[in-house]
C-alpha cells in the first residue's frame, strides 16, 4: 500500500498532481495512523510522525508525489448566539466549564449538537440552533499551533 508521510497545509499548497480526495468529520481528520481511500478508491496509508488535525483544504502527500485532497464533512452542531458581546461572552465561559470542543467565531460559537447544552445556552438567553456544517473548534491551551491536537499536556478537573 502507498504511504503518505506529510501533510501540506491549504495555505502552503501551491502546485500538485491532486489525484483523489478524503471527506472527513473533525473526529476522523486528528489522525497520525490509519489506512485510508479516498472517494475515488485511492488506497494508502497515512502514516505521520505525530498526530495532527488534518484541516479542510490540506492535502497528503503520497509517497509517489501526488496528493489526496481533504475536506471536511458537514457535522450536525449547535449554532449559538446571543443578544450582546457580553452575553455571548458569558455563555463562551458556560460552555468552556464543561470542557467540550468548540469552535468560536466573532458573533457566534459552534459545538456538536447536544439537547441538554441547547436547554443551558437558552435558560441563559442564548439561542442554540441545529445547523449542518464543518465543525472547526479550538485547540487546547497547551497545544500550540495550527496542530488542534487533542489532550496534549491537558490536565483533567475531578
Amino acid at each position: 500500500m502507498i504511504r503518505a508521510t506529510r501533510v501540506i497545509r491549504r495555505d502552503a499548497l501551491t502546485r500538485g498532481e491532486i489525484v483523489d480526495r478524503v471527506v472527513l468529520d473533525h473526529g476522523d481528520r486528528h489522525r497520525r495512523r490509519i489506512a485510508m481511500r479516498g472517494v475515488g478508491g485511492t488506497p494508502f496509508l497515512l502514516d505521520l510522525p505525530h498526530p495532527i488535525l488534518l484541516d479542510d483544504g490540506d492535502a497528503i502527500v503520497l509517497s509517489d508525489g501526488r496528493l489526496v485532497w481533504v475536506e471536511a464533512a458537514p457535522e450536525r452542531l449547535l449554532e449559538i448566539r446571543a443578544p450582546s458581546d457580553h452575553a455571548l461572552k458569558r455563555l463562551i465561559w458556560h460552555i468552556g466549564n464543561r470542557h467540550i470542543p468548540a469552535e468560536i467565531g466573532a458573533e457566534a460559537v459552534w459545538i456538536a449538537e447536544d439537547h441538554v447544552l441547547a436547554e443551558m445556552v437558552r435558560g441563559l438567553g442564548g439561542s442554540a440552533e441545529p445547523v449542518e456544517r464543518p465543525f472547526r473548534p479550538e485547540g487546547g491551551a497547551y497545544e500550540g499551533g495550527h496542530d488542534h491536537g487533542h489532550g496534549h499536556g491537558h490536565h483533567h478537573h475531578d
